[in-house]
């Protein structure tokens, strides 16, 4: 289903589930979906995007892993699949109503998490964090503040600020990476909003990157600072918002060391 789903095939998901529940002896569907769930979570905590739709579920069997991995390793062909995916970049999408994009973040109880939960690591059989390749997608990136751009403007026109709408400026073009955010907006009040984008082809539940140069900015101006989650970027992008400092708000685990010969 997931490969289907990459290469844009045609999936008729009730004659899937059919044939499914007849093959486990009628097990109720919504077994199946959990177990869907499940391996949805054990992709995410390798670095593999999932089916969207199948929300992750963490409290799975402990031998789920070793079936997930074992699967890929007969499987070499995904991996291709996977590379090629994060590697991909789609053309802004087309929206009749760019405020309709908006929606909000998942909430806690929603996620199954606690804020500062981990999940124990599992390792791609190919050694490759797919997730983090995405998203150190440039391309991928700057579509998506191009879209998070016409969305404030939008924003701001309806709210009858058509001049603060053109003073938006794409920083992470005009001032680099080093300004700790992507889009100087405005609120209605004329002011400053700080965004930072981050953009996915996969589901809302897929996590994303931060730096701690954008970590400590999300600090210093928590009263102004959002944070766009823009997903399912590759045909109906939809987005949240988180706002204030990031701290309390993300499970933060840390994805980079630096190592100096002592």
């Amino acid at each position: 289903m997931l490969r289907r789903e990459l290469t844009k095939e045609d999936l008729d998901k009730a004659a899937h589930w059919r044939a499914l529940m007849k093959r486990l002896d009628n097990r109720s569907r919504g077994a199946i979906q959990r177990k869907y769930q499940n391996i949805s979570a054990i992709l995410i905590q390798m670095g593999i995007p999932f089916i969207d739709g199948y929300k992750p579920l963490s409290n799975y069997q402990r031998s789920m892993p070793d079936v997930v991995c074992e699967y890929l390793r007969k499987n070499p062909a995904l991996q291709d699949l996977f590379r090629a995916d994060s590697d991909g970049a789609p053309e802004i999408p087309s929206v009749d109503d760019w405020l309709s994009a908006m929606e909000k973040p998942p909430s806690l109880e929603e996620t199954g998490q606690s804020v500062g939960s981990k999940e124990p690591a599992i390792n791609n059989p190919a050694g490759v964090n797919y997730l983090e390749r995405e998203a150190r997608n440039q391309a991928l990136g700057a579509a998506g503040e191009e879209f998070i751009i016409n969305y404030e403007r939008a924003r701001l026109i309806q709210a009858g600020r058509e001049p603060l709408a053109d003073r938006i400026e794409h920083v992470s073009e005009t001032r680099g990476p080093s300004a700790g955010y992507d889009i100087l907006s405005y609120d209605t009040d004329g002011r400053d909003r700080f965004i930072e984008a981050k953009t996915t082809k996969y589901g809302k539940d897929t996590p994303f990157y931060i730096t701690r140069n954008e970590l400590e900015f999300s600090e210093k101006n928590s009263s102004q600072y959002y944070l766009y989650r823009l997903f399912g970027f590759r045909a109906k992008p939809r987005m949240f918002a988180l706002h204030g400092h990031l701290q309390g708000q993300c499970s933060l685990e840390p994805s980079l060391f630096i190592a100096r010969i002592s």
